[in-house]
């Protein structure tokens, strides 16, 4: 899987799926947010990847551009964030050493993966304001997203936020021949595959779907009827919660 195929593919997807759209045309899956915030946010989180990477660390406010100049459109100001950074990234090897806001992976290939799913989950809201079907990605691409939720923002964010939940608890994330437990409680939280499905015996909880349906209901991006769920729904529910505590 080629992630920045998948960054390219998706910020073209995106950009499309807004052209000719009202702006304030509500994304349905996440109240308060419009599709005009949506573009020009991803539009910002291009521009402080790319000077992550050129300053070698976490840029403050002031030095990278958060909003379109004045008169500029927001989506010709996604479009260029995107290709900067598209073309910055291709000039570097997924493993080459580079700035991140992340310990355990400080590569380009973070980059790669970490604005190749934010771009593929907000081109499903921008799709879902403009009242189009949501389009699907390939299963790879949904379980590694499914992966980057788990282990990234759950397992390291709520830390850096300082967030704690209220009770130990034990969650198998379950999408098709592949597992995850989480582990939430007063200690913190953490997220780390499964090869033997004996070790997920002991959870409290387990949730389970298609890597599609899972992959958006981890991002907050659809309700719980949508998945299976089974055992301690309050071990659910404090996952539910703390993951968009993580990701809002």
């Amino acid at each position: 899987m080629n992630l920045l195929d998948v960054l390219r593919r998706e910020a073209d997807l995106l950009a499309m799926s807004a052209i000719g759209q009202p702006p304030h045309k509500g994304v349905p899956a996440c109240p308060g947010l419009n599709l005009g915030e949506t573009v020009r946010h991803i539009g910002s989180g291009y521009r402080s990847a790319l000077a992550w990477i050129r300053l070698g660390r976490e840029p403050v406010d002031g030095e990278w551009q958060d909003h379109p100049e004045p008169g500029e459109d927001p989506l010709d100001f996604m479009r260029s964030g995107a290709e900067a950074v598209i073309a910055e990234l291709e000039a570097h090897d997924e493993d080459e050493p580079c700035a991140t806001w992340w310990p355990e992976q400080q590569t380009y290939g973070f980059w790669r993966r970490r604005l190749a799913h934010e771009t593929t989950v907000h081109r499903m809201d921008v799709q879902g304001a403009a009242g189009m079907e949501v389009g699907a990605v390939t299963d790879e691409v949904a379980v590694d997203g499914v992966d980057e939720v788990l282990t990234l923002w759950l397992g390291h964010k709520l830390d850096v936020l300082g967030v704690r939940g209220s009770r130990d608890s034990l969650v198998t994330v379950q999408v098709e021949d592949d597992l995850w437990l989480t582990r939430c409680g007063p200690q913190g939280a953490s997220a780390w595959r499964v090869v033997d499905p004996e070790d997920a015996h002991s959870a409290d909880a387990q949730v389970s779907a298609s890597p599609m349906t899972m992959y958006r209901w981890l991002w907050g991006r659809l309700p719980d009827r949508m998945v299976e769920v089974f055992g301690d729904h309050d071990a659910i529910a404090q996952l539910w919660a703390l993951l968009r505590l993580a990701t809002k």
